[in-house]
């Protein structure tokens, strides 16, 4: 064991340590973890009208909340938290991701981060069209004609046609932008950066207000950056034969990669990395949120929002499975690794809290089990990983990597099989076990079940490592 932890400090503790430094995956860690304020206000909002609206007809099938006082008005409420926060999740994330990005390059972060929203901004659709043929009489379509001007709406004989402009597509503003933000923000933050640590600026006077002269000083390095999207928006369209950027990443990056994340090789593969970064007291989930939020994040916002909007004349859990089936939300999601796999915190550790207390015959165990079980409940394992430890502890490598290996892999057939609904609320992460599941998968019972048996399997994983522990401290 000790040789094994020798190797892996020599070999794999200068890369963890690398990648968990590097500038641009912090930024893009603070930009995920930047928006919660906004996500998770929708996420509750959501998760209110799941509960008031969506929960109650599974067993009261007559119910209608949209119909009930008071109700209602909560509902639609809800609604309006939704619009300003998950529907324009995208928006959100322009900006934390310019501005948390130009923080690590030292320069003017607020104008950072509204030079990666005016570029994202810039590159989305502002108007519609589409065309239905059916047949017209005459008089109608000479009533359509006679206000296309100001409606956008114009008719044949044979056709209707409507567009519009000033007109943003929603599709474009929610957490489908992830990926094309990613892009275009980092390089027109980081041309606006570069600029400005070279002094491409203009200086005024000391006389001049702070707060003044580094608006001036950010206008060139910004207008350059911005207009360098803008031709690269132009040129895109011009090959494109009129398509946006940003239809492009979506069809061929954040759909492949989303495909992708669904099969159980790279869940695993991200759960197993996960807790390698942990066990060098480097915080797995936060390090590789560029990917947990990047990939998962918008596979569970995608969820939630058609648990909001309904999807094919369903609502709720009904209408997630419904748009999966047709490849409009996903099985496995962000807060599916945090429902049947992280109960306690990375690793399950909830379960070896029980197994010291059950069976450790060391004072140093049982003494940081009584302390870690408190905030273990709420998912809080800092205390058992940095107190027992856990970390570079040779002796707990093993069951911390290989349970929530085992507790994904179940949680993830379990979802695959229909036998628990897929993940489509976003919980806060410190909602004790079961509990989580339950609310996650939109108040589906068998979730905590799910999770309940996770936690049985994963402590007769630990429990033989508490009691080979107790005979370490004889040997000392």
């Amino acid at each position: 064991m000790n040789g094994l932890t020798a190797w892996m400090e020599k070999h794999i503790l200068p890369v963890a340590a690398k990648i968990g430094a590097q500038k641009h995956l912090v930024a893009l860690r603070d930009a995920f973890i930047g928006t919660m304020p906004a996500t998770m206000a929708g996420a509750i909002a959501v998760m209110i009208n799941a509960i008031i609206r969506d929960l109650p007809p599974a067993f009261w099938p007559s119910y209608d909340g949209n119909t009930i006082p008071v109700i209602r008005e909560i509902i639609t409420i809800n609604g309006y938290v939704w619009n300003g926060t998950l529907a324009i999740a995208g928006l959100i994330f322009a900006f934390s991701w310019g501005y948390n990005l130009a923080r690590a390059y030292n320069v003017n972060d607020l104008a950072g981060g509204i030079v990666s929203l005016a570029a994202f901004i810039q590159g989305i659709a502002f108007s519609f069209g589409t065309t239905l043929n059916v047949a017209i009489d005459n008089t109608t379509m000479e009533a359509i004609n006679a206000t296309s001007a100001d409606s956008g709406i114009s008719a044949t004989a044979d056709a209707l046609t409507v567009g519009g402009w000033g007109w943003l597509k929603l599709g474009h503003l929610d957490a489908n932008a992830y990926f094309t933000i990613m892009i275009i923000g980092a390089v027109a933050t980081i041309i606006y950066a570069k600029l400005m640590q070279h002094n491409v600026i203009i200086k005024l006077p000391d006389s001049v207000p702070p707060a003044v002269s580094k608006a001036f000083a950010a206008i060139v390095p910004a207008t350059v950056a911005l207009y360098v999207i803008a031709i690269f928006n132009f040129i895109i369209s011009k090959v494109a034969n009129g398509q946006l950027f940003i239809d492009l990443v979506q069809k061929y990056i954040a759909e492949p990669f989303l495909g992708a994340s669904q099969g159980i090789g790279w869940v695993l593969l991200v759960t197993l990395f996960v807790q390698i970064f942990w066990f060098f007291g480097i915080h797995g989930p936060n390090v590789l949120a560029p990917v947990l939020e990047g990939v998962w994040g918008v596979a569970q916002i995608k969820n939630i929002n058609v648990f909001q909007e309904g999807y094919d004349g369903l609502k709720g859990a009904s209408a997630v499975k419904a748009a999966i089936e047709n490849g409009d939300a996903y099985m496995w999601v962000r807060g599916s690794f945090d429902a049947f796999a992280w109960f306690g915190g990375s690793g399950g550790t909830i379960t070896l809290v029980i197994a010291i207390l059950l069976f450790s015959k060391r004072a140093d165990y049982k003494t940081v089990g009584k302390l870690a079980l408190g905030p273990g409940i709420f998912n809080i394992n800092e205390p058992l990983m940095f107190g027992l430890p856990i970390v570079l502890n040779a002796m707990m490598f093993i069951p911390f990597l290989l349970a929530p290996l085992v507790a994904t892999t179940i949680g993830w057939v379990a979802t695959y099989a229909g036998l628990v609904n897929p993940v489509s609320q976003a919980v806060p992460w410190v909602v004790p076990p079961m509990l989580m599941s339950f609310m996650a998968t939109g108040a589906d019972w068998r979730a905590p079940l799910w999770t309940l048996l996770n936690m049985v399997i994963t402590f007769f994983i630990w429990a033989p490592f508490v009691i080979a522990a107790n005979k370490m401290e004889v040997e000392d």
